[in-house]
């Protein structure tokens, strides 16, 4: 610790902080233009001089580390006039038109200007001007470079933060100028966050241009929808319209950053398939009808129903309190544990156990700033890109070992000390082989117990993986002091989710026994999936989550609720499917969740959709699935109701409501209440906040919580204790790499799931439907980039334009789930993930046009 003294308040801080982040934790105010918190000092705009005894020069406080003993002035004559000379020469240049920028009334410049600038100016000259006209970068950035003080925060964020590089400066002194190249910003990712930094006018959003002034919005803190990284956000809507998205630096997981998605993603609510009455199904054809209509008919179908099974899925997109509140409708109004909240994958939960019972409730930032980082799966930069910047900025500038082990490159594999490829499928065998590296690098600081133990669950893993790579892990996992392993949902996607969750849970227990205390978190991709697993939103488990088998928990649970819950466990929705073709489901209640288009064999859902007696959808968008229905609901939509999301790190927030729902939609509690009412019952609590409040109290790991107490950035759930040394999980059989090309899917970088394609903005900026592919495997199939292909498996076909990918390993075929037009779980079966494929040039026009034709002779 050291001892420094800013205008006479002294105090001791660590050795390393700088003058102004000393300043800014005694509450003094020192301007600046060039600064942000998370990015290396710069001290180019020379606003946060300060005078330090003993130096003849004035020093930049961003830059000068505090010494022992430092006395330290922010306010002399000599300061003052250099911060209005400053200012002044940054207004030589400045264009004067505050009338017309969008920045009017939330510039820094206008700020400092105000606080710190001179009444009046000492330059006569003309303006320097670059372009007459402001330069469109992109489809969502525009830019005036005549107003750029040069700060330089825009092409930093970009490069060190982002890890795009799509800003860049060319010349030199007061002619520098920020640009992409060439006048664009192709390889751009679009985020916007140069936007965020820019202290003034220079780059604005074209979406929101001339649209509104600040002052004008209504602002709404909330939190973002589409991944469950949990970013907080601020939404603007001017009587009730969406204006824009931007975010705050000292708010959230995210503080001032957003993705695509997140900053330009959110008008996917204004999406011209909304819903805007109940139907009902009339000769065949759904019509619209009123809510009493809706009622009548509800009533007497769900009666005729009766003696047979019911279920309901829930989407794992809904808050909290929506998804409760529908568990708790399932087992108490239709007695039926038979409820899931995925259509992607089935997770049931003896095998969701043992994640659940590992996981880490903890800042993510806190996760990352450990000896190594282990991220399993998946694609970061594209399923949850603000983790990937706390992932690149842990690695950079915090000494984080970042390791990679996945099917598909990222960004991010620039950053990793070491880069496993496996094929899909194969992360369970490449787990146990870590493990297996793991005994072997250990020695003797395992005892035979626990050696035979792992003998037996890696069923001889080492010797079957003849890579090397994960030997490579091993060794550097074996050097970090702390572990924190990141779980992407390609696991949970894959048909050997079970296998990969085991050996997870085998490396978990070892980590554990070499005292490397390890963190385990998932990277969702759904902005609630955590909390729709806490809520109990599963077939084999309770709020919680619990076992249903649990007598005392369900006996807990159903006097506070004043109904019996059914001891036996339910049917994930593989089995309700299951359950429809054989005839033997009455109703299925499907709400906010589209398995015609998510679940991963078109064939068999619809067949099994079709087969079911009663099938109510309650949804904001009509989609592919309400066309089945015999009842839809229109639902609230994301910003027309309130609640909470459970992030990735365990954490709840709030999202709040900023406008009323449109045409007849109804919240989704309200819903549940109208159709409870047509089973005769009645959900007691049924507002918002007072099913917050029964979540708190009869769940253990959101015990205490409050909803004021939540605040903007949120509370953390409590962990669950560590779980006891037991016996690890056997495992006897690997999956086995087969010959040809193997079809995977996940998210793009602009899109995640289907809600976002509703956005007019992400559409402009977002590749088309595309096919990805490793350059070796192109050129032996006589492809090239761009080229149209053909996408062919035993069940059906898909034509995109291909996208040759050169880090891609062999074999590998990537195709977005993000595009309804493609309809890609046309070609797949279920259980049967990877999906072997086929891949070849689509004909031409004039090809097919001369296939067709017919030879009549001369």
């Amino acid at each position: 610790m050291v001892g420094v003294t800013i205008n006479g308040q002294s105090v001791e801080v660590e050795a390393g902080s700088t003058v102004l982040q000393v300043a800014q934790r005694l509450g003094i105010e020192i301007p600046t233009f060039c600064y942000l918190k998370r990015l290396p000092p710069l001290a180019s705009c020379r606003m946060c001089l300060v005078e330090i005894e003993g130096l003849r020069r004035l020093q930049p406080s961003c830059a000068t580390a505090v010494t022992d003993g430092m006395v330290v002035r922010t306010d002399t004559p000599l300061i003052d006039e250099t911060r209005s000379s400053m200012l002044d020469m940054l207004l030589a240049n400045h264009p004067l038109d505050c009338p017309i920028c969008d920045k009017g009334g939330e510039c820094e410049l206008q700020d400092m200007v105000m606080a710190y600038g001179p009444g009046k100016s000492h330059f006569r000259d003309p303006k320097r001007v670059f372009h007459s006209r402001d330069i469109r970068l992109s489809p969502v950035v525009i830019m005036n470079v005549n107003r750029c003080i040069q700060c330089q925060r825009c092409v930093r964020m970009c490069e060190e933060v982002v890890g795009a590089v799509a800003l860049g400066t060319v010349e030199k002194g007061m002619d520098t100028a920020v640009t992409g190249f060439e006048g664009s910003l192709a390889s751009c990712d679009q985020c916007g966050n140069c936007i965020e930094v820019c202290p003034v006018g220079a780059l604005m959003s074209f979406p929101y241009r001339y649209k509104a002034r600040p002052w004008d919005l209504a602002e709404t803190d909330t939190v973002c929808p589409h991944c469950g990284t949990g970013c907080q956000l601020t939404v603007g809507a001017r009587k009730g319209e969406f204006m824009r998205v931007r975010s705050k630096e000292e708010h959230g997981v995210n503080r001032e950053t957003l993705c695509a998605r997140g900053r330009f993603g959110l008008d996917f609510i204004e999406g011209n398939d909304r819903i805007k009455r109940p139907m009902i199904r009339r000769d065949g054809t759904l019509v619209p009808v009123s809510w009493d209509e809706a009622g009548d008919h509800l009533r007497g179908r769900l009666a005729a129903v009766e003696s047979k099974a019911a279920g309901g899925v829930v989407s794992p997109r809904l808050p909290n309190e929506v998804v409760y509140q529908f568990q708790k409708l399932m087992r108490t109004a239709f007695r039926t544990n038979n409820i899931d909240c995925s259509s992607r994958w089935s997770t049931p939960f003896d095998m969701l156990a043992p994640l659940m019972a590992n996981y880490t409730r903890a800042p993510l930032k806190e996760v990352l700033g450990v000896g190594c980082v282990l991220v399993i799966g998946g694609n970061v930069t594209e399923e949850n890109p603000v983790t990937e910047y706390l992932l690149r900025d842990a690695a950079r500038r915090r000494g984080t070992g970042l390791l990679m082990l996945s099917t598909r490159p990222s960004r991010l594999d620039a950053d990793a000390k070491a880069v496993v490829r496996v094929p899909p499928g194969g992360e369970p065998a490449s787990l146990a082989a870590v493990v297996a590296g793991l005994v072997a690098a250990a020695g003797e600081k395992l005892s035979d117990n626990a050696l035979a133990e792992i003998a037996v669950a890696i069923g001889g893993a080492a010797a079957r993986n003849g890579s090397g790579g994960p030997d490579r892990l091993a060794a550097m996992l074996i050097e970090g002091d702390t572990v924190t392993v990141l779980v992407g949902v390609d696991l949970l996607r894959s048909s050997e989710a079970r296998m990969a969750l085991q050996q997870l849970d085998t490396l978990l227990q070892l980590l554990r026994l070499l005292g490397k205390s390890p963190a385990l978190q998932v990277l969702f991709d759904r902005a609630n999936q955590m909390g729709a697993w806490d809520m109990g939103a599963l077939a084999g488990a309770l709020p919680g989550p619990q076992p249903v088998a649990d007598d005392a928990v369900r006996s807990a649970l159903a006097r506070n609720w004043g109904a019996e819950i059914p001891h036996e466990p339910g049917a994930d929705l593989e089995a309700m499917l299951d359950l429809c073709v054989a005839g033997k489901m009455g109703a299925l209640y499907l709400v906010g969740i589209d398995p015609v288009t998510s679940y991963p064999d078109r064939e068999f859902v619809t067949g099994a959709l079709g087969a079911t007696d009663l099938l109510i959808v309650q949804d904001s968008f009509l989609t592919e699935t309400a066309a089945f229905a015999e009842v839809v609901l229109p639902a609230a939509g994301y910003g027309e109701e309130a609640g909470s999301f459970t992030n990735n790190e365990g954490r709840i927030q709030q999202v709040r409501k900023f406008r009323e729902p449109v045409f007849e939609a109804r919240s989704n509690l309200a819903i549940f209440d109208f159709v409870a009412a047509q089973r005769g019952r009645t959900l007691q609590p049924s507002t918002q906040v007072e099913i917050f409040d029964e979540i708190a109290r009869l769940l253990p790991a959101y015990q205490a919580l409050t909803w004021p107490g939540l605040g903007v950035d949120g509370a953390f759930t409590r962990a669950s204790s560590t779980p006891p040394l037991g016996p690890f999980f056997a495992q006897p059989a690997f999956f086995q790499a087969r010959d040809g090309l193997m079809l995977v899917t996940g998210n793009c970088l602009f899109h995640n799931g289907y809600l976002s394609e509703r956005s007019e903005i992400l559409n402009t900026i977002a590749n088309g439907p595309y096919v990805a592919m490793n350059a070796e495997d192109a050129a032996q199939l006589g492809l090239k980039d761009g080229d149209q292909v053909v996408v062919q498996s035993t069940r059906g076909e898909l034509q995109a334009q291909l996208k040759v990918e050169r880090p891609f390993p062999k074999g590998l075929v990537f195709v977005p789930e993000n595009y309804r037009s493609l309809r890609l779980n046309s070609l797949m079966r279920r259980g049967e993930y990877p999906c072997p494929v086929e891949v070849h040039q689509a004909e031409t026009a004039y090809e097919i046009a001369s296939a067709n034709r017919v030879w009549r002779g001369p």
